[in-house]
């Protein structure tokens, strides 16, 4: 499979009377953009909004981010959950790169909802504040979630996904900056040179764990729960394969911008034919029972094994529970004498000196950690809030709260704010965008 990603770079971002793009400026039509957003019968409100780099500008609950794209040889961008179903990871596709659509909150948080902040100390914990962001603002009629801890979002998720293909359209006829291009031949049809080289699969496991549907990751648009491990061609994820869901607690999160832009994928490509022989992905799941786990950790120990892989790299999208399946997959691994390295954040409590995972093992001695999302950050108050900064301030949002008895409210009244990392949008950057480092003292 060869995958061109052609790559257009956003300068900056504008309202105009046109959507489109010249010279590095996307200019969009708010009025037609709404529209495409507001197909959804459940969206009751809406507005568009756009944060750039460097603003006084700090946006909660942010749901989800995603890349706009366009996909050349038609269809849609994201298969299964746009549109019909559709091969991907073959062809061509464009990205308004340094861009973002980003689906905010207009009054309710849930626990998987997360805080950015477009500048000042916020904006180093996240990706997300180094890009010209199209928020769309919105609240829907579903007064089910506005209470809930755990939300769906699937309405304000699928305007988001709408609307970044509706800005995709914009560079449809036009040239791109660059292209990127990813291959990978069949594993019987590699040079001698590739075959001589460690080979090595990159496992991920997306968040799958939840079994009523509609929280979890989407495959193609198939619930990931309903997923067993899977080789999948590392193109496919870079496509829009891959949908995130709404469950994971926010800062763990794996958003549908990270599957588009996989920097571990992209990284194990560069050394392919040089350092590695990158024999592809593994997509595991998250399970619930102990059972389902080691079940699952097998299933990756043996495709991996029969594959002819001589290390992996495993990567959990969350925490908690979903450690028991990081650990046995990196577990069942090595006996199978499969070299491994761990990808995660952890959850060493407030005070930093708790167990790192929730269940360890002495073959797990390869681990790189992103943070701690119990990491306490205090940000000044800022002179602009999208969405609705209360939603910080309620219990229910992972990483911030109504009232601690010891540190008072999360939401202070000058507008300052005392969180843990938790409530910070994809801040652990799990997918392999951290920018963290480990010092000794």
């Amino acid at each position: 499979m060869k995958l061109e990603l052609g790559n257009f770079y956003v300068k900056d971002a504008v309202f105009g009377d046109e959507t489109a793009f010249k010279d590095g400026i996307l200019t969009i039509n708010k009025e037609e953009a709404l529209k495409v957003a507001m197909e959804d019968e459940n969206i009751t409100e809406a507005d568009i909004v756009i944060a750039k780099p460097g603003d006084n500008i700090r946006i909660v609950p942010v749901k989800e981010a995603i890349e706009p794209r366009f996909r050349v040889s038609g269809g849609p961008v994201f298969p299964g959950v746009t549109g019909e179903l559709l091969q991907d990871g073959n062809g061509k596709t464009y990205a308004l790169k340094n861009s973002n659509v980003l689906v905010v909150g207009k009054k309710w948080g849930g626990f998987q909802d997360g805080l950015i902040d477009m500048s000042g100390e916020g904006a180093k914990y996240t990706l997300f504040s180094e890009l010209i962001n199209i928020c769309l603002v919105a609240d829907t009629n579903e007064d089910f979630e506005k209470r809930e801890q755990q939300k769906k979002n699937k309405a304000l998720r699928w305007a988001g996904m709408r609307l970044s293909e509706y800005l995709g359209k914009t560079v449809s006829k036009l040239v791109p900056e660059d292209v990127e291009c990813f291959e990978l031949h069949p594993l019987t049809k590699r040079t001698e040179k590739e075959k001589s080289l460690p080979g090595v699969v990159f496992v991920m496991q997306p968040q799958s764990q939840m079994e009523e549907m509609g929280y979890n990751d989407l495959v193609y648009g198939w619930d990931a729960n309903h997923m067993l491990p899977t080789f999948m061609h590392p193109n496919e994820v870079l496509d829009g394969a891959i949908i995130s869901g709404s469950f994971m607690p926010c800062s763990s999160k794996w958003s549908t911008y990270d599957f588009q832009n996989y920097p571990m994928i992209k990284r194990l490509y560069e050394e392919h034919g040089k350092t590695i022989n990158f024999i592809g992905v593994i997509m595991s799941n998250l399970n619930v029972a102990l059972e389902q786990k080691e079940r699952a950790a097998l299933f990756v120990a043996q495709m991996a094994k029969s594959l002819g892989a001589e290390a992996a790299v495993v990567a959990e999208e969350g925490y908690g529970n979903p450690d028991a399946d990081f650990i046995a997959c990196i577990v069942a691994l090595e006996d199978a004498g499969v070299k491994t390295i761990g990808l995660t954040n952890e959850c060493t409590g407030r005070d930093g000196a708790s167990q790192p995972l929730v269940t360890l093992d002495q073959k797990a001695n390869a681990i790189v950690s992103c943070g701690n999302v119990s990491e306490f950050i205090m940000l000044p108050p800022m002179e602009t809030v999208i969405g609705d900064l209360e939603a910080l301030g309620r219990d229910g949002l992972s990483g911030g709260w109504a009232n601690d008895e010891v540190l008072g409210p999360s939401v202070r009244e000058d507008g300052s704010i005392i969180m843990e990392n938790n409530a910070m949008f994809c801040g652990d950057r799990v997918a392999g965008w951290s920018t963290k480092t480990m010092v000794e003292y």
